[in-house]
């Protein structure tokens, strides 16, 4: 009895041994997103972090402002570290070290390399922005725990990473005009930016609803442009409108841009300035109506859409528009300025004496090329100040002078042109960059413009058109996501809207093409959830929508059938009898094959609880 007993307490002792050891020996997971382009693990359990360690800098001052930015960021969450000289200390123990090094053939431009060891953790990179973009990773590879809770220490496995971005524009936009938002909000989604090693911000200053910056030649802009009499209720397509009844609006003084600026600058980001014209221009016209080629009056819009009172191209304009350009370029030190240039209608110019004179007396064909010649007026001003004109794609109709950059957003046909006739690109179409569109639903999702714009859809966007040459993709720049806010009067909507998708973006835009992988983002975005949720930021769960796709087989009466969800480690059950599909229904695990005509009732589930409602797919005809 006895006997059995001690093989009985043995066996036990043994399985809680090989259990603890497993446990202990559970190989750790990068949760870094974007994924780095290079990297391994080269010892588990690799650095301990606590208040006995030290961050250590050279001599380089922009390696002491990102050791600033670690060390507030971990006295959030309780670890107050002291910077030091590395040249000032006697030795180097459990300690990070951030240095910058002139190693240009180690180093990509904006690339780092991150090693963590037993007795340290090194960053090092050859220019400032690549520092921040490792410290940015550091800050990633520590648990969530911590943003939510105090600890004592914390432990971060062996990493070595050797990174740097696949495209140097890596964009973000936001629309302050259809509605404003304040400065702390702004800084919040530049943090968000910085997590993802965003390095550039447009920020849409301007539009019929609102003029938003602070212009000290002109002070009407803000008095009476910064605000309009009324917003729309529900949606545009609702008829008939209902309007809230409310002054709405708000502008930034130049003390604010001047401080958002260098909120940026100190995050390695580069904002680039959007001043509408000749369209989206009825704030301004409101303000000042002799820059129109009506008499008015205007008012700023109370209403979404495009509207065709927009800006005459007389020299009163110019001379408006230059003198508004010299105060933003003093306030914006980045090469770009953009100047839209997007939906402007041509019945005003058409109907215009003065524009028919201009027209005629310039050797114009017709009203795209008058507005190709407004454009040229206004790069040629900033060309003069050592500035650099970009636009929406329209820009591009009635020609376009060589220095111009283009944003290609009506699909991916700007971009083509403008990089096949030697101008630079920056990719944002619609259906992959939008993130005004639905992501979900729509059905139970929050009021959006319109469209749907999934997270694998934006993950899986690539912004090199292959219809171009080798030569001819060294245009693209890269891309962005675009925030239009008719649809977001709230910063928590914003948040909603823009996350996860900024995440999945920031992945097409900094990981290798070869490095990507779908299933490992869902699993590395259903990690950020908890760092979402920890740091109280709103975001989108994911679409409960299950895509279907469906091929006709060769020489076969039957179709292959695919279903898939977004949702990390979900399950898809369904039916073919009819029947609503249940957790107990058949599970999906491989295509289908199926005769025409079949239903198909398919739900998602996880943990055995029905995710969103069944969806019904007919095999052979559209889906419904």
């Amino acid at each position: 009895m006895i006997k059995r007993i001690f093989s009985f307490l043995f066996i036990i002792a043994a399985l809680l041994t090989v259990t603890s050891c497993s446990k202990s020996h559970i190989k750790p997971e990068l949760n870094v997103i974007p994924m780095p382009n290079h990297y391994y693990l080269h010892k588990e359990g690799g650095f301990v972090l606590d208040n006995n360690s030290r961050i250590l800098v050279g001599d380089n001052p922009s390696s002491l402002k990102t050791a600033k930015f670690l060390a507030s960021f971990l006295k959030e969450h309780g670890f107050n570290l002291k910077i030091k000289n590395v040249a000032q200390v006697d030795g180097i123990e459990n300690d990070i070290i951030l240095r910058i090094f002139d190693d240009k053939k180690e180093i990509q431009p904006e690339g780092y390399k991150l090693k963590v060891n037993a007795g340290n953790i090194s960053i090092i990179s050859d220019d400032g922005s690549g520092l921040f973009y490792g410290v940015q990773t550091l800050m990633q590879l520590l648990p969530d725990s911590l943003l939510s809770s105090t600890m004592q220490s914390v432990d971060i496995p062996g990493w070595i990473i050797n990174d740097s971005p696949r495209f140097h524009y890596r964009g973000m936009h936001l629309d302050v005009g259809r509605h404003f938002f304040p400065v702390e909000f702004v800084k919040h989604y530049l943090d968000m930016m910085a997590m993802y090693k965003f390095n550039t911000f447009h920020w849409h200053l301007t539009e019929d609803q609102g003029w938003r910056i602070e212009i000290k030649k002109y002070p009407k802009l803000t008095e009476i442009g910064g605000f309009r009499d009324s917003t729309l209720v529900g949606k545009y397509s609702d008829k008939p409108h209902q309007w809230d009844g409310k002054r709405y609006g708000g502008f930034y003084t130049q003390e604010q841009i001047k401080e958002v600026v260098q909120y940026a600058a100190d995050r390695h980001i580069t904002i680039i300035p959007e001043i509408e014209m000749p369209g989206h221009s009825l704030a301004a016209l409101a303000a000042y109506p002799e820059l129109a080629c009506t008499p008015g009056p205007f008012r700023p819009a109370t209403l979404w859409g495009v509207f065709p009172d927009i800006y005459c191209p007389k020299e009163e304009t110019f001379e408006f528009l230059e003198n508004v350009l010299t105060e933003v370029m003093e306030l914006f030190p980045g090469k770009y300025i953009h100047i839209g240039g997007d939906e402007a209608p041509k019945e005003r110019w058409k109907e215009s004496k003065l524009c028919q004179q201009i027209i005629k007396k310039n050797g114009l064909k017709n009203e795209e090329e008058l507005q190709s010649y407004f454009i040229k007026r206004i790069e040629k001003f900033l060309n003069a100040h050592g500035r650099k004109l970009i636009g929406w794609d329209e820009i591009l109709e009635g020609g376009l002078s060589s220095g111009a950059t283009v944003m290609s957003w009506r699909g991916i046909e700007g971009g083509i042109a403008a990089a096949r006739a030697g101008h630079d690109a920056i990719m944002t179409p619609g259906n992959y960059c939008y993130f005004d569109h639905y992501q979900a639903g729509p059905e139970g999702e929050p009021i959006a413009i319109g469209g749907m714009t999934t997270l694998k859809e934006v993950y899986e966007y690539e912004p090199v058109p292959e219809e171009l040459n080798k030569k001819e993709a060294k245009h693209i720049l890269g891309a962005q996501g675009n925030v239009w806010t008719e649809y977001m009067p709230t910063p928590e909507k914003v948040e909603y809207m823009v996350l996860p998708r900024m995440a999945a973006l920031a992945e097409v835009v900094w990981t290798d093409n070869d490095k990507k992988s779908w299933p490992d983002f869902q699993r590395r975005v259903n990690n950020h959830f908890k760092r979402y949720k920890a740091l109280g930021w709103n975001y989108c769960p994911g679409t409960y929508n299950i895509a279907f796709t469906q091929q006709k087989e060769v020489d076969i009466t039957t179709w292959k059938v695919e279903l898939e969800t977004e949702i990390y480690k979900a399950t898809i059950h369904y039916t073919t009898d009819g029947s609503v599909p249940t957790a107990q229904s058949l599970k999906y695990k491989h295509p289908l094959h199926l005769v025409k005509n079949t239903i198909v009732n398919a739900a998602i589930f996880k943990h055995d609880a029905l995710l969103g409602k069944s969806h019904k797919f007919i095999v052979g005809k559209e889906t419904e």
